[in-house]
């Protein structure tokens, strides 16, 4: 069709301006701020008081397994239904949506690995006002007072929880835009090709419609339809239309007792999460961020809406399950000073009590939110992963090292550092090829003259048990002589424009379209491409990775697809963003799972994910740069994921962008040992970093800490296990395991293993030496180097030089060690393990190891 040919005649010019605009530090103009984006400016607008929600006492209806009650605007008197349901577990589910809206709105499907199941709730008390609802164990009690709406949540006499307490509860409800008919409003919301194609909850049914003249208007305040941006808004040269009008929802929940928050990955910050008074919230929105600031609450490549807090009685967590562009205000309180503090008073009395307000904001959906109960770290981490799964148990050669950059050129340039790799005596497992490697960025295929031969270049790398990975975006190259998109074309599986076209943007291959991968015929048909027969020139020893699946779109608003693009269902674009990543690596894990008759664990690397992808491989932190301060900050990144559920993580060791001095490689290869995911990456335009080409003394250097992870591949290869099979982290904070010392609270530069290594990289440009700190009342630490035991609790400065960081093993563990050196893990399989005994001031049989 002319308007899907005109795009592909873009100059040569506009395509290098384009590609320029990319490869540049990040412009932060590119992306929103919360006074940017028009719902989140508008509930922000919205201020702490008292609630113009009222909860309909009279409509309360219980049932073994759930509360359901309406809840009314005082003030537009549009209703709402809350349902409240216990959980197995010790867990709480709140979801509010509409009661009759004019159409469904989207609800979040496929992360939840099922329905959770309910345990019993009761009335045990009531009162004009309020209902007090007790939760199956018993211990647990929830005060729903109906004016003004308010929840608070009690584990015994201690008040731990509480929602709507400042009055922030948002739910724009869907509504008729005034000066529009419904004839002109239903052809607005059309997205998605002729009504027949696409079964589009936008369009209500029948009753639907004739329920339209029941809905109140909002005489009583200023509309929120009326606020610039509510049905339009301009960002840069994009143009957002909205069809629906303002859907916003938001929920606000203050936590008393509690001063330290964690989670909602993924942040460039640190571990524990700042106030955002007086800046932006942070941003939950997956983006193609080139080369991302430091401290700084922007958006990245993915979103896990999970929040932890803290504090020495307890830990608690929230799950918001809303896949919409999000932000997340953070403020700190004193209880005493609030609405809320007078309650907290009256049931434990006493004065000021420190408190944590957390107020989240979601453009689109309905308000779904998980409250995880702990009350340790361990149970929470438990209640989540029975809510989203957990970590995928990788193969052992995914643990192992892998080396990559923006490109290994040709067949001969593999088969030269898989070699030389061999000629300094370095081991690695895994060598990856980048975009280059294709026929001009088709995926699925070879460049026919750099990599002419593909299986006897891999076949040549299993020779040596080795393995492959190949790059396989997700934007495909509209070109009709391109099988995957005339496939992908004829299906119909494209995500559609508003008026009912193949989406295209602009990505590496230039005009690309989009796959749907929230469309399971979609995901299904991706799948089987990995076939030996589909995928040519593939291998059992090829593996794969995923970038570029926020989806980035060069052209578009924010390096992003268009909000009103259309998705299988007739979905909006802005209602599942930060799930297409998610979906694609679904799709492509199973395809891997398929291709060997589910024999062979899969293993695939993406850059965007969400809750619940932990179940499909790894994840890293994305293009970072050759700088001290980036090494540092791959810590905390990793910690927070590994908060929420995603244990294999990792950051390109050396930088992706620029060129690390030899000091700072160094570094990063002793830091990235210790590290979930353990990759070298660069690149395109940075000069070649294999280990041998920085001198004979960093090369002995870098190959020790490359040595050092095979050998506690056993170690590494048992904590994955523990956490597929209990939820627990891989690569955890301190207070994770001494949840009770407020010493470790704001700890992020050094981390513990499993329960058993204690390790602190070197992340200082010229350190001389670090303060580290033993945690355990009345433990023993031993210095894996020396052997050198230390009581703990203990802080001291230990004098470090480059040959390695500390590492500790705590008393009362083992740790399993093979200590040949081969040349690839494979390789080890039948080495002898050596235990290593750390003694424990008392023998604790409980304790002393675990090897899978």
């Amino acid at each position: 069709m002319a308007e899907a040919e005109a795009p592909r005649r873009m100059s040569a010019v506009v395509w290098l301006t384009l590609l320029l605009a990319v490869v540049s530090a990040v412009d932060k103009s590119n992306f929103k701020t919360c006074d940017q984006s028009s719902f989140c400016k508008h509930q922000r607008n919205v201020k702490p008081g008292s609630s113009p929600y009222r909860a309909l006492l009279e409509s309360l209806q219980l049932s073994q397994e759930s509360m359901k009650i309406q809840l009314i605007n005082e003030e537009n008197k549009v209703p709402l239904l809350l349902e409240f349901y216990g959980l197995k577990g010790n867990m709480t589910r709140l979801r509010i949506n509409e009661l009759k809206p004019l159409k469904p709105r989207y609800e979040v499907h496929d992360v939840l690995i099922q329905d959770p199941p309910t345990s019993r709730l009761s009335v045990t008390g009531r009162d004009e006002n309020s209902v007090e609802l007790s939760l199956e164990d018993g211990s647990h009690k929830v005060i729903l007072t109906a004016k003004p709406f308010r929840m608070d949540l009690l584990a015994g006499r201690d008040l731990v929880l509480s929602v709507n307490s400042r009055g922030l509860l948002v739910f724009e409800h869907l509504r008729q835009r005034k000066d529009s008919t419904p004839t002109k409003e239903l052809e607005a919301e059309g997205g998605g090709g002729e009504p027949d194609e696409i079964a589009n909850p936008a369009l209500p049914s029948e009753e639907e419609s004739a329920e339209k003249t029941e809905q109140p208007e909002d005489d009583s305040q200023k509309d929120p339809e009326e606020d610039p941006g509510s049905w339009e808004e301009t960002f840069k040269t994009h143009t957002d239309k909205k069809p629906n009008g303002p859907t916003s929802v938001g929920l606000d929940f203050s936590f008393p007792g509690v001063e330290n928050v964690y989670g909602i990955p993924e942040h460039a910050d640190n571990l524990r999460l700042r106030t955002t008074e007086g800046g932006d919230p942070y941003r939950l929105y997956n983006l193609d961020v080139f080369q991302y600031e430091l401290y700084n609450p922007m958006a990245l490549y993915g979103s896990v809406p999970v929040l932890l807090a803290h504090s020495a009685q307890r830990t608690l967590g929230m799950f918001w399950l809303n896949a919409a562009e999000t932000w997340v205000d953070i403020t700190s309180n004193t209880a005493g000073k609030t609405m809320f503090g007078k309650m907290l008073d009256y049931i434990q009395g006493g004065g000021e009590t420190p408190q944590t307000d957390v107020r989240w904001m979601s453009e689109s959906g309905i308000i779904d939110v998980f409250l995880l109960l702990g009350p340790s770290p361990a149970d929470l981490f438990k209640q989540y992963a029975s809510l989203t799964g957990t970590q995928a148990l990788p193969p052992l050669f995914a643990l192992s090292y892998h080396q990559s950059r923006w490109n290994y050129n040709d067949e001969e340039d593999v088969t030269a550092v898989d070699n030389g790799f061999d000629e300094h005596d370095i081991p690695y497992d895994v060598i990856w090829l980048d975009i280059e490697h294709t026929n001009g960025k088709r995926y699925f295929t070879w460049d026919a003259n750099k990599f002419p031969h593909p299986q006897e270049m891999l076949q040549r790398l299993a020779a040596k048990r080795r393995k492959m990975v190949s790059i396989v975006d997700p934007h495909i190259k509209v070109d009709t002589g391109y099988r995957i998109h005339n496939e992908i074309r004829s299906r119909d599986l494209y995500v559609k424009t508003k008026d009912g076209n193949d989406y295209e943007g602009w990505c590496w291959p230039g005009s690309a379209g989009y796959p749907d991968f929230t469309n399971p015929q979609m995901r299904s048909w991706w799948s089987s491409m990995f076939a030996y027969d589909q995928y040519e020139g593939s291998m059992e020893n090829l593996y794969t990775w995923n970038d570029m699946n926020e989806p980035s779109v060069f052209n578009g608003p924010e390096v992003t697809m268009h909000k009103d693009a259309i998705h299988q269902g007739g979905w909006e674009h802005r209602d599942v963003h930060n799930l297409y990543g998610f979906y694609v690596q679904m799709a492509t894990m199973e395809g891997q799972v398929q291709r060997s008759g589910g024999l062979e664990r899969p293993f695939v690397l993406t850059r965007s994910f969400f809750a619940g992808s932990q179940r499909y491989g790894a994840v890293w932190t994305g293009d970072n740069a050759a700088e001290w301060d980036h090494l540092k900050i791959s810590i905390p990144m990793c910690l927070s994921l590994s908060l929420v559920g995603i244990s294999f993580c990792g950051a390109d060791v050396g930088g992706f962008f620029k060129n690390p001095e030899p000091n700072l490689l160094v570094r990063w290869y002793q830091a990235g040992a210790y590290q979930p995911f353990f990759r070298a990456h660069a690149h395109v335009d940075t000069t070649r970093r294999e280990p041998w080409l920085f001198g004979d003394e960093n090369k002995a250097l870098i190959r020790e800490a490359v040595r050092e992870r095979y050998a506690l591949l056993p170690f590494w290869y048992t904590l994955f296990y523990q956490s597929y099979r209990t939820g627990q982290p891989v690569m955890r904070p301190l207070w994770v395991e001494y949840p009770q010392d407020p010493t470790l609270y704001p700890i992020d530069d050094e981390y513990l293993l499993g329960d058993a290594l204690l390790v602190h990289p070197v992340t200082a440009q010229g350190a001389r030496g670090v303060q580290v700190y033993l945690p355990g009342k009345g433990e023993v630490w031993y210095d894996v180097h020396t052997h050198q035991k230390l009581h703990a609790p203990q802080t001291f400065y230990l004098p470090v030089t480059m040959s390695s960081i500390p590492v500790y093993q705590r008393g009362g563990s083992i740790v399993a060690r093979k200590e040949r050196v081969r040349r690839s893990s494979e390789c080890m399989q039948n080495d002898p393990y050596t235990l290593y005994v750390a003694l424990g001031p008392q023998v604790r049989l409980d304790r002393f190891g675990r090897l899978h």
